[in-house]
């Protein structure tokens, strides 16, 4: 087998595995956020550093990956909406879509980004919503509380919801799927979440106009358990995920729309997490004082560009400011252009 034979093998296994393993999926993004065509894999650990980067923060380490290009200095999103998938490795949505491998995919939140939104916009009112439906985990902040009022966020609110007029049971084609089974009744749950929060965002238009922008974090597991009862090869599996793939777009259809094509979207899907490396950690004072013979500071500070930049350019203007005002000072003529050498001559004349 000769190399260019070679070459080509490794080129189609690579793409073979960046298809089929675990993905990151754009649904929807503004213009002035590009993403790039190409199979560049993405650490699982760093989806929050993108997620950061697309709404136009700073992060604390550079992310090298070359899938998003730099972004406009004037136009930042109105929102982001990060969907996890848990329970299978990819979702069959159009081709015309960026989608990038996910590698080590350990699990992570977007406890950051809140906090940075938090502390950003802290007069202002973002809206925040953290929601795991099968762990019954829920996080929201700003004005969060008043538009999801009313979201039914733990098992039991989402299957009375189930049972109400309007539900996914009398909307969507079950067709294999049984609302008589646990696992299916926590898959349709997750998608009945999907569906409420859209309706509620369409009632809440006015949150676009908001300065500050808008955080969406959701986990949904109902697809594992599907997978863990049924199989991948059963029609369940294939329902449900037709089912799931077609909610997804419809979220992101209903929030680009509200956010009129100001907002990101994201999928995210693992067949499994894998158990992040866990290793011996000591706080920073710790470090500081036992570490340090002489209790030495960091080299380098997170604000350290902005400082130097501030301090630079505010010594280059104070020294063109002293050379300038030494120049005039050097060249006046004290009896033409100084008012008391003027004054003190005609004082001097009257007298």
């Amino acid at each position: 087998m000769n190399r260019p034979i070679i070459s080509t093998v490794f080129a189609l296994l690579c793409l073979l595995s960046g298809v089929l393993g675990d993905s990151l999926t754009v649904l929807r993004s503004p213009p002035y956020v590009t993403f790039q065509d190409g199979q560049w894999p993405i650490s699982g650990e760093k989806v929050p550093d993108l997620v950061a980067l697309t709404m136009g923060f700073s992060i604390r380490e550079d992310l090298d990956w070359p899938g998003l290009a730099a972004g406009s200095l004037f136009q930042r999103p109105r929102a982001n909406a990060l969907i996890v998938v848990r329970g299978l490795d990819t979702l069959d949505f159009p081709k015309n879509i960026s989608s990038y491998p996910l590698e080590n995919p350990v699990p992570f939140t977007l406890d950051s980004v809140a906090n940075t939104v938090h502390t950003l916009f802290a007069d202002s009112t973002p809206v925040v919503l953290q929601l795991a439906p099968s762990e019954e985990r829920l996080y929201m902040m700003g004005m969060a509380n008043t538009v999801f009022e009313d979201l039914p966020v733990t098992l039991q609110q989402i299957r009375g919801r189930l049972s109400q007029d309007g539900s996914v049971l009398t909307s969507l084609p079950l067709i294999s799927l049984s609302r008589n089974n646990e696992a299916d009744l926590l898959f349709l749950s997750e998608v009945q979440v999907l569906y409420d929060i859209s309706a509620l965002l369409q009632k809440h238009k006015h949150l676009a106009k908001d300065p500050a922008p808008d955080l969406y974090s959701l986990e949904l597991a109902g697809l594992e358990e599907i997978v863990r009862r049924y199989g991948t090869d059963s029609p369940q599996f294939a329902d449900a995920t037709r089912i799931l793939t077609s909610a997804l777009q419809k979220f992101a259809d209903d929030v680009a729309n509200v956010y009129a094509n100001n907002a990101v979207v994201e999928v995210v899907t693992v067949k499994t997490f894998e158990a992040p490396l866990t290793r011996k950690s000591r706080s920073i004072l710790q470090t500081t004082n036992e570490g340090s013979l002489y209790n030495l500071a960091y080299k380098y500070d997170y604000d350290y560009a902005v400082v130097f930049n501030i301090v630079l350019w505010l010594m280059i203007v104070l020294a063109l400011a002293v050379i300038v005002i030494s120049y005039n000072l050097w060249n006046m003529d004290p009896g033409y252009d100084s008012i008391i050498y003027r004054m003190t001559n005609q004082k001097i004349r009257l007298d």
